[in-house]
């Protein structure tokens, strides 16, 4: 953790190059959520964040200070654990502006987060359908991933409950 707190407050990569306080946060938002254009579009790139964000993750510098704050213990599991929570607990809203909107620039269009959409389709009448991944289903792979995480209190567990099976006398 030392080491990732004096980065944050240094705006050099681990090679030397400085960078902006933009490139900086968008460095930090991505490492907290691993989403290009939503960590372009919070960090201020506001045109086309998903082209800025290809752009940023291109640069030398940004690479080296993306390895060096991740490394104090950081898995990419985390990453998993990161995108089953934002399908269980993430916002629909952008999906239902895209589907009352009459017209939305390219801009309106990339700046929204449609992570929870699974597929859009548009009938020969006109109609949208949106379709969202199953939040139930992040819910239960989350509870997976605890599980698996916690199985230091699993003997623990497993042995209160045969004893409350034997003190029941069912075994």
């Amino acid at each position: 953790m030392k080491k990732s707190a004096s980065i944050k407050n240094n705006l050099s990569s681990p090679s030397g190059e400085r960078l902006t306080a933009k490139e900086k946060d968008f460095c930090h938002i991505f490492a907290e959520t691993r989403d290009k254009r939503r960590s372009a579009f919070e960090a201020g790139y506001r045109i086309l964040p998903n082209k800025s964000a290809f752009k940023l993750l291109g640069k030398q510098k940004i690479r080296d200070y993306l390895d060096s704050i991740l490394k104090d213990g950081e898995n990419f599991s985390g990453e998993v654990e990161a995108g089953f929570r934002r399908l269980a607990f993430g916002s629909c809203a952008d999906a239902v502006k895209l589907l009352f909107a009459e017209s939305m620039t390219d801009e309106q269009i990339e700046s929204l987060d449609l992570f929870n959409v699974s597929d859009i389709k548009k009938s020969k009448g006109g109609a949208v359908e949106i379709k969202f991944f199953d939040r139930i289903k992040a819910l239960e792979a989350l509870g997976m991933i605890e599980s698996d995480s916690d199985d230091s209190a699993l003997p623990f567990y497993k042995a209160l409950e045969k004893s409350a099976c034997v003190s029941d006398g069912e075994e």
